[in-house]
């Protein structure tokens, strides 16, 4: 009986923890939509790619993490696409390239993909 219960516990914070995450991609892809109709280096634009920049440093530290749970393949993967999230997020700062849509469609898909 109380094993039973444990697993529900686990089960449980395993959704509420993608829950969050789901959140998360939803939160930052609403900056960037917002940055989207804003000038390159406005506030709300720095702000989105800060809020970008912040999610993946979160996400590729909690992969690279021995405690991850993933598979190493899929957790080098998705470090990938965090690292590319990065530098196009300091592209895009930079001036260097002006479109958004791109982030905002690889974050969607990852976003869906946490259900």
């Amino acid at each position: 009986m109380h094993q039973f219960a444990y697993s529900e516990i686990l089960e449980e914070s395993g959704t509420e923890a993608r829950r969050k995450e789901r959140d998360a991609f939803d939160r930052v892809n609403t900056l960037l939509r917002v940055a989207q109709k804003c000038k390159p280096g406005s506030v709300q634009c720095v702000e989105a790619l800060y809020r970008l920049r912040q999610l993946w440093t979160v996400l590729t530290d909690d992969l690279a993490s021995i405690d991850n749970g993933l598979p190493d393949a899929l957790k080098a993967s998705i470090i990938s696409i965090g690292i590319w999230m990065m530098k196009e997020a300091d592209e895009i700062s930079k001036g260097k390239q002006d479109g958004l849509d791109t982030i905002i469609a690889i974050n969607t898909l990852i976003r869906d993909g946490l259900r």
